[in-house]
């Protein structure tokens, strides 16, 4: 059984930082992650994609966040942690962790992260 933890949401003042985390781990198989995301739901919106890495190290991130989040994997942890720079108030939402294993989205619960003006 696939499960993705969140942890590290909070409240920050615009132009804070936040570091976010994912804990994603398996029961069923024991079989690594290959790829791990962080989506974004901000009120009234539909959930966004952020950035992603994968089992390489490889990393995507979406325009609305590229040069101010940085994502980075450890495997031996199956963790994968979002330093988030320079937050703005469209910044604000509920952050998911997700992986897709044999055609099968899992995502964790959700950290509300704030940003104030």
């Amino acid at each position: 059984q696939v499960q993705l933890v969140e942890s590290g949401g909070g409240l920050v003042q615009a132009g804070g930082s936040l570091r976010l985390s994912c804990l994603a781990s398996d029961s069923g198989t024991g079989i690594g992650f290959n790829a791990l995301d962080w989506y974004r739901q901000a009120p009234g919106k539909q959930r966004e994609f952020l950035a992603s890495i994968n089992f390489g190290f490889n990393t995507n991130y979406a325009d609305s966040v590229k040069g101010r989040f940085i994502l980075t994997r450890d495997n031996a942890k199956n963790t994968i942690d979002l330093q988030m720079n320079s937050l703005e108030p469209g910044d604000t939402g509920i952050y998911f962790c997700h992986t897709r294993r044999m055609g099968i989205d899992y995502w964790g619960q959700g950290t509300q992260v704030t940003v104030s003006s």
